[in-house]
């Protein structure tokens, strides 16, 4: 018979209901340290719940890959690009596919990143997720500009004017058009290189 993991009150922790918990991130690392979520899984913490991560589809990562090159052609700037690493966004710990944020490499020695110019998420299995839980993460977070690659329907949402829990303007970019970031404006990515994968 499989075994079930009990997770029991651990200090700090808000009770939501009934045998359900809301993890802090410091509870979130003591979990990883005690080897309570497998080393093989990657997992995000999202407003105190614990998501592990799908495993990445080769479309997916040429996606990622190909975004990350595009990226490393900008001017140097006062920021750095990060690729799967994670922001620290109030009681929340997620990891974008891909997240521009300011300053240097070694200003995060420390501590993860609490803000972003600009997130980016790849989506194909991970649509709902992004669209109803991450989205209003980066949003009360105070993210300026996310960029949600949708590989099943080939465009990319463009959420901006972060608002509450959601963003005031959003647009759909679809094959023929350009992507011009907020934070680069005289940079601009055509869609057909995010979303046309197979020939």
């Amino acid at each position: 018979m499989a075994s079930r993991l009990e997770l029991h009150p651990l200090e700090g922790a808000e009770s939501l209901s009934a045998g359900r918990l809301r993890f802090t991130p410091e509870m979130f690392y003591r979990l990883g340290e005690a080897g309570v979520l497998d080393d093989s899984t990657r997992y995000e913490l999202i407003e105190g719940d614990i998501y592990a991560m799908p495993p990445e589809g080769p479309e997916h990562a040429t996606v990622c890959t190909r975004l990350m090159y595009r990226m490393f052609t900008l001017p140097a700037g006062d920021w750095h690009l990060r690729a799967e690493k994670p922001l620290r966004l109030g009681a929340s710990e997620l990891i974008p596919d891909l997240a521009v944020v300011p300053g240097g490499v070694d200003d995060y020695a420390a501590q993860h990143p609490t803000t972003a110019l600009l997130v980016i998420e790849v989506a194909a299995t991970s649509l709902a997720r992004d669209r109803e839980l991450k989205l209003g993460v980066y949003a009360r977070a105070g993210i300026p500009e996310c960029w949600l690659v949708n590989l099943s329907e080939a465009c990319v949402e463009v959420y901006r004017e972060p608002a509450g829990d959601s963003y005031r303007s959003v647009r759909r970019y679809t094959l023929g058009e350009h992507l011009t970031p907020l934070f680069a404006p005289e940079w601009a990515v055509p869609v057909d290189e995010l979303v046309r994968v197979r020939d």
